[in-house]
């Protein structure tokens, strides 16, 4: 019986760990490829800036370099932008009137998500009202909510027909 657990061999010790420590080391490589991704409205924002000319005492044999292409997926910021509106479900007008006011600062960004909170104690209410300010979106800035994420949740405070959105924008 004493012979039948044996302790590994003096020769293979720490062998099985190879595989692991090559496994954690392409995850490595993988996150570290995926970080280096390029913004691509940056670059194009970027490209669309003039540059500065050469100066006379440059060389005529130099030529310009090309601009890199991104191919990443764009950014997304990490702090939100929150705004409030509070109104009646049925004026979706005055709501929407509303949205268009606290985004104006943000005219021209596009946004990628929003978190909508809609305040009531009936959960069901505050998320149905989340619901319905998230409709509106599209009618107070088309072109800043284009194609954006748009999630409903509820605020259990006892504030009903209020809702505070979170929104997060592309970075660039």
């Amino acid at each position: 019986m004493r012979g039948r657990f044996r302790t590994a061999r003096p020769g293979l010790r720490g062998t099985h760990l190879v595989g692991w420590l090559f496994a954690d080391m392409l995850l490595v490589l993988a996150l570290v490829a995926m970080g280096d991704q390029g913004d691509p409205v940056a670059a194009e924002r970027a490209a669309a800036t003039p540059t500065a000319t050469p100066s006379a005492s440059a060389t005529a044999s130099a030529a310009p370099l090309p601009t890199p292409t991104p191919t990443g997926p764009r950014g997304v910021e990490h702090d939100p932008v929150t705004i409030d509106v509070t109104g009646d479900a049925a004026d979706t007008a005055g709501l929407a009137a509303q949205i268009r006011a606290a985004t104006e600062p943000y005219a021209g960004r596009q946004a990628a998500v929003v978190l909508t909170f809609g305040s009531n104690r009936d959960p069901g209410a505050g998320q149905a009202y989340a619901h319905t300010v998230n409709g509106l979106l599209a009618q107070a800035r088309p072109e800043m909510f284009r194609g954006t994420t748009a999630r409903d949740f509820i605020s259990l405070a006892d504030n009903p027909r209020h809702a505070s959105l979170e929104i997060y924008f592309y970075t660039g």
